[in-house]
């Protein structure tokens, strides 16, 4: 789970430093905790079997810190907690493994897809590589603003697309149906979480300098 020599340190690895399969156990376990605690901020909406929740900031952020592989396993982790039994999804909904015969399961399903692609996304930025080939060792953000907020926007894509295929599959709705139940509420929230996630990185970055 190391982070790759050709790859700049990731926040994560900034913000808790130390090399070895302990330390990023430390990094991932904090992810974990900080997932648990983004899913636990929900709120039920009448007109959709769908809460708002803070899991999508959580998600995100997750992957901005800690990268594509331990965002994905993160993800992976924290779905096989709750298919256990352990409460950390969402308190709205059947618990364990029947959650995922549930409406939220299609965006269960995709965290871990979602984590791997933005946190792609966000360590691999042109000036790392070149940096590397030059042997600079000066700090520079980790993203640009422009790569950060297409990374959470294709994220965010990812699981949008699951979510709505979730529904449209268990309720047998059309997709305009399952676009209206389980995306178009939530696209002023979602604007406003990917945000905080901006705001966090910047002020993450900053303190870690």
């Amino acid at each position: 789970m190391a982070t790759s020599k050709a790859v700049a340190k990731l926040l994560a690895d900034r913000v808790i430093g130390g090399e070895g399969l302990l330390w990023d156990a430390a990094r991932v376990a904090a992810a974990n905790l900080l997932l648990v605690l983004c899913a636990w901020i929900a709120l039920p909406l009448p007109w959709t079997p769908v809460p708002v929740t803070g899991q999508t900031f959580g998600v995100l952020l997750v992957a901005v810190l800690l990268g594509s592989r331990r965002g994905a396993l993160v993800l992976g982790l924290y779905l096989l907690e709750g298919i256990i039994g352990l409460p950390v999804f969402q308190p709205f909904g059947l618990p364990g493994a029947a959650r995922l015969a549930g409406p939220t399961a299609g965006y269960l399903l995709a965290y871990p897809a979602a984590a791997f692609i933005t946190g792609w996304i966000v360590e691999h930025p042109a000036h790392l590589e070149e940096e590397r080939q030059a042997g600079s060792t000066k700090a520079r953000p980790l993203v640009s603003l422009e790569r950060l907020s297409g990374a959470l926007l294709a994220g965010e894509a990812v699981i949008f697309a699951g979510g709505c295929a979730g529904l449209a599959l268990a309720f047998r709705m059309s997709w305009s149906a399952a676009l209206a139940a389980g995306a178009t509420p939530f696209l002023p929230g979602e604007l406003i979480k990917m945000a905080l996630v901006v705001f966090a990185v910047s002020g993450v970055e900053r303190a870690s300098r």
